[in-house]
Parts: structure tokens; sequence; C-alpha cells
């Protein structure tokens, strides 16, 4: 009786084996798939990426769940600017921080315009700031939390959930290196936000009275090419920051989860941007005004012989990996096989597409090189007769008017059919 069990036992604990193993293997790939960081990343989840392409540059244990505190606060900072206008003005909760948490001193009652708890909430991480949002926008708390994890759900964020719209410590409140950074990337696309992560200090003009605070991403002050984003520590956390930068046309996205201290966590997201910023760079894939590989002389109709160059109607710039500029190539898309004047210069007559990798990055119009007046009368006459089929139909009625003169001159005339007639 107790062989069948066991013999159940075993098939349960294979079965364990299989799914542990299978999300070891997953994890195994993902850490395969990118380049491995500097000696200097020693966080137990880092990563950093290029913004325009989504590229890895390099990442350590990006997909593990791990407590990410006040970068929770992004996932707040999105609903705002998808659900709110920055003009309105929210009434603060009756939040009571405890001991030692950020906050920006609002007072139970007092009004502040979005832009400024935005401001606070992103710039100096305003736990206040982030409840008084999450009550403007949600109505409750909870409500609000549902809609964060929504969102997420929405984002295909797999390894995030929340718990609170802070990023206090909890169990069910986490995320991953990788869903961060991308949710930075969607965050980034808002100039607001872009602006706002940016900036050094801030001063909240609204509320009873105008405050003023310094951003506690130390890296926006001491370097000028990083422009964010958000910092975060709790005890379960660790020190924790999202960062960004920009430098020579290539934008960059990191995050560093779990490190010791704020010395630590900036070194560590130096290290990783630098390494991001090393490993693309920015090219000019084609020029406005020059010509396009397989884009020929297009014929000009009533023309014969004539051609008329199409240029690129605008420059292209794209990001690749340093080094490999084979990468970039032009394709035609839509070019003519004839044009017909009047044509103006710069005038758009097709376009062609950049490639990079095999996949677009930009449809680029081509344009006319030089103006080409309307035909007159006399070219199109001119070009209608260089035909074959008008030299043929020439010839042809040439040939039927001969033939018809020749005949009419074989034929007896009246004159002589009388004279045939009175004889």
């Amino acid at each position: 009786m107790r062989r069948p069990r066991a013999r159940g036992w075993a098939l349960v604990l294979v079965a364990l084996a299989v799914l542990l193993g299978g999300a070891a293997d997953a994890r195994a790939a993902t850490a395969a798939a990118a380049p491995s960081c500097p000696a200097a990343v020693t966080a137990p989840s880092a990563i950093v990426i290029e913004v325009s392409t989504g590229s890895i540059a390099c990442a350590r244990d990006p997909e593990s769940r791990r407590s990410i505190a006040s970068t929770t606060k992004l996932m707040t900072a999105l609903l705002t600017l998808e659900r709110a206008k920055l003009g309105d003005s929210f009434r603060t909760s009756s939040y009571r921080p405890a001991a030692g948490e950020s906050v920006i001193g609002l007072l139970p009652g007092e009004r502040m315009k979005v832009r400024d708890l935005l401001r606070g909430l992103l710039v100096y991480s305003g736990n206040d700031a982030a409840m008084a949002l999450a009550a403007g926008v949600g109505g409750s708390e909870k409500n609000f939390v549902r809609l964060m994890n929504a969102r997420a759900r929405q984002l295909g964020l797999k390894n995030t959930h929340y718990e609170n719209p802070i990023g206090l410590d909890a169990p069910g409140n986490y995320s991953s290196a990788h869903d961060l950074v991308r949710l930075a990337l969607v965050l980034r696309t808002n100039p607001v936000f872009r602006q706002i992560v940016d900036l050094p200090q801030v001063t909240l003009k609204s509320g009873d009275h105008p405050r003023f605070f310094r951003n506690r991403n130390d890296l926006v002050r001491d370097f000028p090419w990083v422009n964010g984003v958000k910092t975060g520590h709790t005890r379960s956390a660790g020190y924790v920051l999202v960062g960004s930068a920009r430098r020579h046309g290539v934008q960059v996205v990191s995050a560093v989860l779990g490190t010791a201290g704020v010395g630590d966590r900036d070194a560590q997201s130096i290290a990783l941007l630098r390494a991001g910023l090393g490993a693309f760079q920015n090219v000019t894939a084609v020029k406005a005004g020059a010509h396009v590989p397989g884009v020929a002389h297009v014929p000009i109709k009533y023309r014969p012989g004539a051609g008329l160059a199409l240029v690129a109607g605008r420059t292209v710039h794209t990001v690749i990996p340093r080094g490999q500029r084979g990468q970039v190539r032009l394709q035609p898309f839509k070019v003519p096989t004839q044009v017909d004047g009047p044509i103006s210069r710069g005038q758009k007559l097709g376009s062609f597409l950049v490639l990079r990798g095999g996949k677009r990055v930009a449809t680029v119009p081509l344009v006319a090189a030089e103006a080409v007046p309307a035909a007159g009368f006399g070219q199109r006459t001119k070009a209608w007769f260089t035909r074959p089929l008008a030299v043929l139909l020439a010839f042809a009625v040439l040939g039927g008017t001969v033939l018809l003169a020749r005949r009419r001159s074989t034929r007896p005339g009246r004159e002589s059919r009388r004279e045939a007639t009175a004889a």
C-alpha cells in the first residue's frame, strides 16, 4: 500500500524539479543574452539599456523580484500624468508619516497643484505627495493601488506588483531591474517627466507656502550628462536607483537594486551608465540631399534621354552598437518610373527606408534635386513622334495616303469616260 504513495511523491518531486529547472534555465538564458557588467557593478540586480533600440548593454540577474522602495513612485507618476491635468489642485490627505520618512511637509487639507505634487514626488520623493496624488487620481489609496497593478499588467511588467503608492516595505510590493527600466522608458516619452527628473533642485510654489528641495538623486547634480531618474531606500530594499544619461546622441537607462549605501549605489550606477554609453554610437544614416543607393535618375516625360535626380529629403540619425556601421542600410521603397513637369525643387516624389539590423528605423521622402518646368507643345509633339508606336502609326498613315493617291491616279477621269461613250 505504501509503494504507490511513495511513487506518487516521487512524481511530484520530479515535476517540481522540472519546474524549478525550467525557471533556472529561463533566468540563465536571460543572463546569457546580455553581456556581463563591469566588475564595479556588484549589486544583486542591475541592468542598463539603450533607449531607442531597447538593447541591453549589460545585465546582472535583471529579472529577479526584489523590494524597490521609492522607485514604486514611478508608477504613481505614470498614472498621474495619464489621468490628471498639471493645473489641477488636489487636497492633501491626512497621511501621518513615520519618523525618517521623506516628506514635503504637506498639512492636512492643504491644496497643491498636480505639477508641484509631481515635482515633490520625483525630485524629493515625498511620501505625502504620493498619498495626495493617489487620493486625487484614484479616489482612495486602495483603488489607486488597483490601478497601479492593472497598468503594470498592461505594460507587460510580469515581475512587478504593488501594495502601496509609496514603496513602503510589503511582501507584495516588488519589481525587477528590467521591469523598472521598461517603466522608465514609458515615462520618458512624456516631456514633463523628463524635465522634472532632470532638475537639480525645485521650488514648489503652490500650497500654503513655497517649498525648496534639492534632488535626492545626487548624480543629476554632479554629472551634467545624467538626466534622471529616481532613488529609493528602505531596510528591505537597500539602496535603489533608476538612472538615465545622454551623451553624443545616445540615451541609456539603468537600474541597480539592493546596494549597500548611497555611495555604493551612485558609483555602480555611474559605472553602468558609462558602460551603456560606451557600448553604442549615434551615426548619420543619410544626409539631406544625398543620393540613395539603388535610386538612379528618373526619366522625365516628353524629354527623351533626360533624367531627374531624386535625393534624400531629410537627415536621419540612428543609434547602433559601437563599430557595427554595417547594420544600417538604405532601401528604395516607392520610386516613380517616370516624372512629368512642372516639378519644384525639393518636391516629394517617392520614399526610401532606413533599416537598422533589418528593421525599419525611418521612412524618408525622396525629393527632386532640381526644378523641372512643364513640357511645351513642341517638346510634347517631338516626344510623341520619337515613340516607336507613333513612328509606326505615322508610317502607316503615310503609306495609306500614298496608296490612295496611286489608286486615284490610275482611275479614268470623267472626260475620258464621256469620250468613250460618244464613240
